[in-house]
């Protein structure tokens, strides 16, 4: 499958969509510019070399990129290691330096929430009602007063 075909497969059909009702941890990246948010569950497991990230669900209020973004990098964090999740996150982040900030603001925004879940993950081990750490990303998306997103993301009482 080529470069576009695996884009275009992840905006028809988003992988990880959804909430994780049982998750062990939620984290937010955040775009401060026009409240776009994405969070990221994550159910983890634990054994003799660390925490894995068992299972992964994201949502997002931003655009038809955010959403493909965070398809893709869920993908691939699914099943691994949070070392090696940290990996993901550094690879995706130092990519975004080759493109225009406002390309590369919603993909860092996915990379940002899976850091923030990750890093609630391990606040919790030591303190288990440790709130959801939110992380705001650094380039800018511009959009037009129109496009900005609603503040509600995910009613966390559901």
């Amino acid at each position: 499958m080529t470069v576009d075909a695996q884009l275009i497969e992840h905006m028809m059909n988003p992988q990880n969509y959804g909430v994780l009702k049982d998750s062990d941890a939620e984290g937010i990246g955040k775009n401060p510019q026009n409240g776009e948010k994405v969070i990221i569950f994550l159910k983890v497991r634990e054994d003799e070399e660390g925490p894995f990230i068992e299972d992964i669900k994201f949502q997002a209020i931003g655009c038809t990129t955010t959403v493909v973004a965070g398809s893709i990098i869920t993908t691939e964090a699914k099943g691994v290691s949070f070392e090696r999740g940290e990996d993901i996150i550094a690879f995706t982040l130092g990519m975004l330096d080759r493109v225009p900030p406002e390309e590369a603001a919603c993909s860092e925004m996915v990379a940002v929430a899976l850091k923030a879940a990750m890093d609630t993950y391990v606040e919790r081990q030591k303190d288990p009602d440790f709130p959801i750490i939110t992380y705001k990303i650094q380039k800018n998306c511009q959009t037009d007063e129109g496009e900005k997103a609603d503040e509600n993301l995910v009613d966390q009482n559901a």
